[in-house]
């Protein structure tokens, strides 16, 4: 199975439904055999590339509910073991860390991805984590197992910058207008950071449903090829273009 998974780094709710997803696929009996890719979306495309304080930030846009959305989320969060600091939080425009997790996934494989991610949001929400800044990135990068020099080769050029704005786009194309959103075989949605428990039914249901179609795709077959053996021989394209028996 592939969960594709549609989110923000600077998206409190994509680290809470990170970590519930990654408890649920812990108790799936399958999990080992899912395989996880983060794909790219930024909640503020037009966000400067300088870091800022968080609590500028959130005041700019929502005024005095802001100081409450923060406590709100901090409490949720401490419920599933997150740490959401956020006096010490910099908000930054997201597409640099975008393309390095694009890079990891790319050079590294899914895996590598999946806890880069999970740095990167660690870091973002707990330990002032500039994720616009390449020193930052490079030490998360490093941290999780990728070679030092290459990620600061990739990050000094422009390597994955349109690909990222492209995948970015293809989101909102498939109609992807918020996030975290979880997107099974390429059929089946589950969008916001639902309980663990709704996740592992997400994936118990695709599992039986894709063996379903497995199933009806094997009948099918089978009976495609009784069809073409019926009279105890297989018809098969002869060399002039003809049928050989």
């Amino acid at each position: 199975m592939k969960v594709e998974i549609y989110s923000d780094i600077a998206c409190p709710w994509c680290y809470v439904g990170k970590t519930r997803f990654e408890r649920a696929l812990a108790a799936f009996p399958k999990g080992s055999s899912v395989e996880v890719v983060y794909r790219p979306f930024q909640l503020d495309p037009s966000a400067p590339h300088e870091a800022r304080p968080h609590h500028e930030v959130l005041a700019a846009k929502f005024g005095a509910r802001a100081a409450a959305m923060d406590r709100q989320i901090a409490a949720l969060g401490a419920e599933e073991g997150i740490a959401f600091e956020f006096d010490t939080v910099l908000e930054n425009n997201s597409l640099l860390a975008h393309r390095l997790l694009r890079f990891t996934l790319e050079e590294y494989g899914p895996e590598a991805q999946v806890r880069l991610k999970g740095r990167l949001m660690a870091g973002h929400f707990g330990e002032g984590m500039d994720i616009g800044d390449h020193e930052h990135l490079t030490d998360a990068a490093v941290a999780v197992g990728l070679d030092r020099d290459a990620v600061a080769a990739f990050l000094s050029g422009d390597e994955l910058h349109d690909e990222v704005l492209d995948d970015i786009d293809e989101a909102r194309r498939l109609g992807i207008t918020a996030v975290p959103t979880f997107v099974f075989e390429g059929k089946w949605a589950v969008q916001g950071g639902q309980e663990t428990s709704v996740f592992l039914q997400a994936l118990e249901q695709v599992a039986r449903d894709t063996a379903a179609e497995h199933a009806a795709e094997d009948a099918a077959l089978a009976t495609d090829d009784a069809g073409a053996c019926a009279d105890g021989v297989c018809e098969v394209p002869a060399a002039d273009g003809g049928a050989a028996r």
